[in-house]
């Protein structure tokens, strides 16, 4: 399969970047459609590197039901919470980028470099501001965070100790006015320490995908609403698409991976049915 490596310089960069305090100077990128990536919502999933059999859980339930609506999820290919984060997405069918603190040519940790080749595989992307053969230095990491925060619509920390570093990504997004969202834990728990400190000084609580869809604006279907059904299959996915929030025809023809053709004819036949309608601009939404 053929990735593309492109080199963006500062003016290039994607909106949200430019945008940020010490936008980078330049984007090292391998990706199959760099485009495509960054028109959707996007939730960033981090958290600690030591984690827990809850913090495992919760990260892979949440990151999972946030890639199968169609979010691309961006962590930082660490251990622990990053790369649990990253199979998820993977897991789920969905799409994945993973923010580098090295260059493309040197994944770290090297034990990673499977769960990199398979992110590409998936459509998804390896992202970096350093050229190859750039030192990997401690400071590497804290700046990678900011690009972390900055591509995503919001963040989402699912366990973090105290002092974890996974907390400098929530410092970084509340700087560039995107919204921090925590999963609460045990009081007892120091994996969860960190997690509970950011909800207690204002930031958003998850424990549910839903908290986190309405938190980058997008309203998921109620939950005492029955969930629509078509028996032809192809269908079946867009109602199920439709079903978790999304609602972009693009997004819905890429997540859905169906033909052009079965897709139009999907879509065309659950409108003359009432099932769905149209909101114009290429947007639909649950009838």
């Amino acid at each position: 399969m053929k990735f593309n490596k492109l080199v963006l310089s500062t003016s290039d960069v994607p909106n949200k970047l430019g945008n940020i305090s010490s936008p980078p100077r330049q984007l090292y990128i391998l990706a199959q459609n760099v485009k495509e990536l960054f028109s959707r919502p996007a939730v960033a999933v981090v958290g600690s590197r030591k984690v827990s059999s809850y913090g495992r859980a919760v990260t892979s339930s949440l990151a999972g039901e946030l890639a199968r609506a169609g979010i691309v999820i961006i962590s930082g290919l660490a251990l622990g919470v990053d790369s649990i984060a990253h199979q998820a997405a993977i897991d789920a069918g969905g799409t994945t980028i993973a923010v580098l603190p090295s260059g493309l040519g040197q994944i770290y940790p090297a034990t990673h470099r499977g769960l990199a080749e398979a992110i590409l595989e998936r459509g998804g992307a390896l992202i970096t501001e350093y050229p190859d053969g750039t030192p990997i230095m401690k400071h590497n990491f804290i700046a990678r965070n900011r690009l972390i925060s900055g591509l995503s619509d919001a963040v989402l920390v699912t366990e973090a100790a105290a002092r974890s570093g996974s907390l400098h990504t929530a410092d970084f997004a509340l700087e560039q006015g995107r919204t921090v969202l925590a999963i609460p834990g045990n009081i007892t728990s120091a994996t969860s320490a960190g997690t509970n400190n950011l909800i207690k000084s204002g930031a958003l609580t998850a424990t549910e995908p839903a908290d986190v869809l309405r938190a980058i604006g997008i309203e998921p279907l109620l939950a005492d609403r029955p969930a629509p059904k078509s028996s032809n299959p192809n269908e079946q996915v867009l109602l199920d698409l439709l079903t978790c929030g999304l609602q972009d025809g693009a997004v819905l023809l890429e997540q859905s991976r169906l033909g052009v053709s079965l897709f139009n004819q999907s879509l065309t036949m659950l409108e003359i049915r009432g099932q769905i309608r149209a909101l114009g601009n290429n947007q639909w939404t649950i009838q």
